[in-house]
């Protein structure tokens, strides 16, 4: 569990280019009331900066997931790893046509500030994301 748990981390660590690993210490308090307070008796994996935002890794009810909230202490967006087995129709349709030499290596379930869902295929070095009815967003190069 420790080993799939630090392979999760670090893959959420790739998602983001911009991302900057940052200790506990660094984060402002703010930010740690809102994770406790979303999340208590839940232990944050690693910290990291991500454009301005603060971004927390930690497991929850047996799925992986990380937060992102903003320096006020604002919840930005929610990830949780899904199986891939979870993922529309459409969007492994989408995947299979689109990049046909490539497997879907891992998938999430995104929830923004808003509770607008979209949806996340690792496809390569890419993310690849979706909204909430399978319809293709955009690309982003990890």
């Amino acid at each position: 569990m420790k080993k799939k748990l630090l392979l999760v981390v670090l893959g959420f660590a790739a998602i983001t280019v911009d991302a900057q690993k940052i200790k506990k210490a660094d984060v402002p308090v703010a930010v740690k009331k809102t994770f406790t307070k979303a999340y208590p008796s839940t232990k944050v994996n690693g910290w990291e900066k991500e454009n301005g935002n603060y971004e927390a890794a930690f497991g929850h009810n047996n799925k992986e997931m990380s937060v992102i909230i903003d320096p006020s202490g604002n919840i930005v967006e929610t990830e949780t790893e899904i199986a891939i087995s979870e993922l529309s129709k459409k969007i492994t349709d989408y995947c299979a046509k689109n990049y046909s030499d490539k497997k879907i290596k891992e998938a999430a379930r995104i929830v923004d500030a808003k509770g607008i869902l979209t949806y996340e295929a690792e496809i390569g070095k890419m993310d690849v994301l979706f909204d909430e009815k399978g319809n293709f967003i955009k690309e982003a190069k990890e």
